[in-house]
């Protein structure tokens, strides 16, 4: 199977996000991509720089495990509160991840 090759990376995405109780607006820039391995978004406009890695990788014909990593320097706010802060990435991630497995495993986006 032939891939067309797009040229993704420099590309900037807008997206609005709820985190504690905030509405944070983002641009995101894309500075790797690799089809069907690697997606590194890096903050171009937003509350504080952040850096965000998808990966996937093939687990057998029918299942892929995708990771998530996040990395940032949270500005604004008391050096105390960024533990906090973290911890709440993390679950707001875990959420997101569940409601996106359930969506693409409810056969109801069309793949």
């Amino acid at each position: 199977m032939c891939h067309a090759q797009v040229r993704v990376t420099k590309s900037r995405i807008a997206f609005n996000a709820q985190f504690l109780g905030r509405e944070l607006e983002y641009v995101y820039e894309i500075v790797e991509y690799k089809l069907h391995q690697k997606l590194i978004l890096r903050t171009a406009d937003g509350p504080f720089p952040m850096e965000t890695t998808y990966t996937w990788e093939a687990i057998d014909g029918n299942r892929t495990r995708m990771t998530l990593r996040n990395k940032g320097n949270p500005t604004g706010f008391s050096k105390i509160f960024v533990p906090i802060m973290s911890t709440m990435m993390k679950r707001a991630n875990k959420i997101d991840l569940k409601k996106i497995k359930e969506i693409l495993e409810s056969n109801k986006v069309g793949l």
